[in-house]
Parts: structure tokens; sequence; C-alpha cells
């Protein structure tokens, strides 16, 4: 490649980040890619970095969200050719060790193992070009008629929304309660549908948030803890029994305890929300609800199936597209997507404008 360097979204320190000049990534084992990053997104965990409540050793390029056109490829690359126009996972993974093999790709131990732009030794996508290690495990050609906007979502909160919903255990004629309704919330609304709930039920203290979620047809009805109680409101629209099962998509304490008690006895929670802060649950009161608990990070083998129902029409999470800016204004818009200003619930990134 002639490019030496490129533009790219530099973390250096809690609150501190930059548009940088920083070298070009080349092929460093047969199992490479270099990707031009054709479309990116801001996410919430990109933000928890930013702040300093995710530690990541600076400096570093951040983003996991990204889609992009193959332009070089390793000695043992294969199945992607230069020119593959490609959606990406947001974890990079061996796809041989124990972890992988079950699906825990996360946890991976291969050298170049990680998530995208956090903890290890990979970048991340906010930049012009990004290298891929074990690039065919988890990239994903983006089939004739669809789009980058089409997919992006795939590799990191639409498989999340996906996974809460799947853990959620949600049956037919079910009512479920989401609490949260940033972009991770949503996609677990936009795929709990697929299991067939006779209710979803939105929770979140921002209005103009539970509003869109009604609008968007991803939600029944919605609530306001500041202006409602919750929990109360929840039994009286389940006959005084509880949601079947609750999704709490935020990762704090208040919510977390909210979901505790919205849910029946015998039901289960699923939580996808990333915790900073340890927090004290009050065991004595809820032991006896013979609850199910799941949670956990993002599994990405779901990846294939969630294209094929994009295609299909089964999800589409366009809605969640709110602004779009090339990279020369990113920085503008971690302003804009981390204080939620101009409704702002997802902030593209389009390559860097020259």
């Amino acid at each position: 490649m002639e490019q030496k360097t490129m533009k790219a979204l530099v973390y250096h320190g809690p609150g501190e980040i930059s548009l940088d000049d920083v070298p070009v990534p080349h092929i460093q084992k047969p199992t490479d890619v270099i990707l031009k990053v054709t479309l990116s997104a801001i996410c919430g965990s990109d933000v928890h970095i930013i702040e300093g409540h995710t530690p990541v050793k600076p400096p570093k390029i951040v983003g996991h969200e990204f889609c992009g056109e193959v332009v070089e490829i390793g000695s043992a690359v294969k199945k992607l050719k230069v020119g593959n126009k490609v959606a990406v996972s947001c974890i990079a993974y061996c796809g041989e060790c124990y972890y992988c093999k079950n699906n825990n790709h996360v946890h991976c131990i291969g050298s170049d193992a990680a998530c995208f732009g956090t903890q290890g030794n990979l970048d991340g996508a906010q930049a012009e070009y990004i290298r891929l290690p074990y690039a065919e495990n988890y990239s994903y050609i983006i089939p004739e008629g669809m789009t980058e906007e089409d997919v992006l979502f795939v590799g990191d909160i639409l498989s999340t929304g996906y996974y809460a919903a799947k853990k959620a255990n949600i049956k037919p004629g079910d009512t479920i309660v989401v609490i949260g309704t940033g972009p991770v919330g949503m996609c677990a609304m936009e795929t709990a549908k697929l299991f067939g709930p006779a209710k979803i039920i939105a929770v979140n203290r921002n209005q103009e948030r539970l509003n869109y979620a009604l609008e968007c047809g991803i939600a029944d009805i919605g609530l306001n803890p500041k202006k409602v109680d919750v929990v109360e409101e929840v039994r009286k629209l389940t006959d005084g029994h509880g949601a079947d099962c609750v999704i709490e998509a935020m990762g704090i304490e208040q919510t977390f305890t909210t979901a505790i008690e919205a849910v029946k006895v015998g039901g289960t929670v699923s939580t996808v929300g990333v915790y900073s802060q340890p927090f004290l649950l009050q065991m004595q009161n809820y032991w006896m609800k013979n609850l199910t608990l799941n949670w956990g990070f993002v599994t990405v083998e779901h990846i294939p199936a969630l294209i094929k129902l994009i295609q299909g029409g089964k999800i589409n999470t366009k809605y969640l597209i709110t602004h779009k800016a090339p990279l020369n204004d990113i920085v503008k818009g971690y302003d804009v997507f981390k204080n939620r200003k101009e409704n702002c619930i997802k902030w593209l990134i389009t390559p860097y404008e020259r």
C-alpha cells in the first residue's frame, strides 16, 4: 500500500481524544487482512473507554463497529479476495482454542485475539484502515443488494440485543420488559419480536428515547421511572404477576434491581449491561423468586443468521441511524453521542475526506 499514514481517532487517556496521523497497518501474519474502513459507528462501550470507566492502555485507536473493503490479504487467506465488502465481528478470535469452540470468543487465548480497540494489542476501526488477524473467522461478505448500513450493527449491538433476547427465554405470548432504550436495548426489542412476545414494555428515564421506541414500533408501552413506579406499573399490566422476562441493558445497580423486582416468580432476567461498579443485591428479598438469571458478553456466532434475517426483511435497524458524518468530524460526534444531543441514537462515521 502506497499510503504510509492515515487518520485515526486516538484515545490518550481519560477524557482525551484526538484525530491523529498514525501509521497505516500492514500484514503481519498469513491469516491477516487489511481492511479499508468504509463505515463505522460510535458505541456506548467506546464512551466507557473515553471516560476512563473501562481500563484501556493509551494510546489506542478505538472503535469496534465497522464494515469495510478488503485491500490486502495474507498468504493463508483463501475465502476473502481484494475488493470484497465485508461486515465484521467486534471480536477477533482464533477459532481453534477451547473458548472459541464453545462459542465464548471473547475469551479466546490466541495471541492476536481481542475486541477491537479495547484491551489487547488490536487497534480499532475509527480509522481509515484496520488490520484483521484471523480475518476469515469473523468477516462476512455483504450479500449482493445489501449495503453497509444494512449490516453495520451485526458485529456488536445487534448480536448483543439478540443474545439478550435469546437468553431471556421468551415464549410466544409473553410480556417482556426491556430496561434501557439505547441502541442495545432497541436491538433487544427488535430481535425479541422474533420470539413472539405479546407485549414489549420499554423502560427509560429519557422520554424522547421512549417515544422513539414507540414510534419505531419496537415497543408497545413506554414507562418512565421519573413519572411512574415501574415495578407497580408492570404488575398492573400483568395481572399482578410481573413480567415473564426482563432484559436489562443499562448495567447499573438501580436498573438491575428494578429488573429483579419487575419479573414474575419463576421468570428470567437477562442482562447485557456493561457494569463498571460493584453493588450489593439484597438477596434476602429475592432468593425465593426462583428466577433464572443470565448475563454475559455478546457471542458472535449468530452473525450469519442475523444477516439472513435482515436480508429477508425480518430485522431492520436503520432507525438507529440518526447521524452520519466523515471521520473528520468524529470528535464532535463523540460530544453529540455521549451527551445525547440532537436526539442522537447512533453516530455513523464515513471515510475521511481529504
